[in-house]
C-alpha cells in the first residue's frame, strides 16, 4: 500500500495546504543551512530531498532510486542510501521506521522530537511536535534521572479521512 504524509507547515494535519510553499521552503532551508555549515548539498542530496518534498508522502528507499533513475542518477542502493543518511543526519528527513521509509521534515530550522501518526487504513503519515520532554514522558525520565536527548514517537490509528 502506498505511503502518503500530511507534512503540515508546524502542526499535525490531514489537510489541504500549500504545498508548493513547503517545497520551495524545504529546499531553501537545506541550501542554506549547508552553505552556513560548510556542508555540501550535493545535486543527488537536493534531488532526493526535492523528490520527497514533491511526493510528499513517506518513500521507501527503492522508490526514491526508482525517482533517481528517471531522473538520469547512478541508481545503485549506496547513492541513494548515503543520501538518505546525510539529510536525516542534519535534520532534513526522518526515517518512519514502522514503515521503513523517509519523509521530508516539516520544521528543518527547530531542534524538536517529532511525533508520527501513521493511518492504518490509508498509510497517511503527519508530522506531529508534541512536548514530549514535557509531558508525562519526560516527566519519567527525569523521575528516574535520565536525561532525553532525542526521541522519536511512532502511533497507529485511524486518520480522519478514513474514520
Amino acid at each position: 500500500m502506498p505511503t502518503s504524509s500530511a507534512n503540515i507547515d508546524g502542526a499535525a494535519g490531514f489537510h489541504e495546504h500549500n504545498h508548493r510553499h513547503c517545497i520551495e521552503r524545504g529546499v531553501r532551508y537545506a541550501t542554506d543551512s549547508c552553505l552556513n555549515a560548510g556542508l555540501q548539498l550535493t545535486p543527488i542530496r537536493q534531488r532526493v530531498l526535492e523528490i520527497l518534498l514533491t511526493e510528499h508522502r513517506a518513500l521507501g528507499a527503492y522508490e526514491i532510486l526508482d525517482h533517481l533513475s528517471s531522473d538520469g542518477f547512478n541508481s545503485q542502493p549506496p547513492v541513494a542510501y548515503r543520501a538518505l543518511d546525510f539529510l536525516v543526519q542534519h535534520g532534513f528527513v526522518h526515517k518512519i521506521e514502522r514503515l521503513n521509509a523517509f519523509i521530508a521534515c516539516n520544521m528543518p530550522e527547530t531542534q524538536h522530537a517529532p511525533a508520527f501518526l501513521i493511518c492504518r487504513v490509508c498509510s497517511v503519515v503527519a508530522e506531529t511536535h508534541p512536548e514530549l520532554c514535557r509531558g508525562v514522558l519526560g516527566r519519567t525520565a527525569r523521575d528516574a534521572g535520565f536525561l532525553i536527548e532525542q526521541a522519536v514517537v511512532e502511533v497507529e490509528g485511524v486518520c480522519p479521512n478514513c474514520r
